[in-house]
């Protein structure tokens, strides 16, 4: 089955499903679906950053300071942050990575899912999927801040990384 295949849980604006698509629609279409978010980082505390394949559906070769995807159709976000995130850094036995919030990403133009960012530590050698990761690197939190200006990010990611960040500044 290709990842356009895969069937999605479509959701309204409250996160309720309301049907199922195949992904490659649910994008064609601008369904409304779920994703989740994981920022990993080392025993040092550095974030793994990545930048995907120029094959991926969505937001081919730009990088990303998250792994993650979409949530199966029946799949629990904490189900899918735990498979996403050992996909993705090709790894297994990682701990189950730890909710810290969720919010409606909305980049217009149809781009609109509910999106579950979690944390979670990787002492683990990563072994990132070829066909998913160009590159990647843990790189120290300023390093990342440093390119932000830098790098062409996945937009969802920066998204999700500001609001992370500023759920820690205020504790909220």
């Amino acid at each position: 089955m290709s990842a356009a295949d895969e069937l999605l849980d479509i959701v309204d604006e409250n996160d309720r499903v309301i049907g199922q698509s195949p992904r490659g629609e649910a994008y064609a279409r601008g369904l409304r679906h779920r994703c989740v978010f994981i920022q990993a980082r080392d025993a040092e505390g550095r974030l793994f950053v990545h930048r995907r394949t120029p094959t991926k559906l969505v937001f081919p070769s730009l990088y990303d300071m998250f792994v993650g995807g979409v949530v199966g159709a029946g799949e629990s976000y904490d189900d899918a942050a735990l498979r996403e995130a050992e996909e993705e850094l090709g790894v297994s036995g990682l701990p189950r990575p730890e909710p810290v919030l969720k919010f409606l990403y909305d980049g217009g133009a149809g781009r609109s899912w509910w999106s579950s960012v979690y944390q979670v530590r990787c002492d683990l050698p990563v072994s990132p999927q070829a066909e998913e990761v160009a590159w990647h690197a843990f790189l120290p939190e300023d390093e990342v801040e440093r390119r932000l200006s830098d790098w062409e990010w996945v937009p969802d990611g920066l998204a999700a990384y500001r609001r992370l960040k500023a759920h820690r500044s205020t504790g909220d």
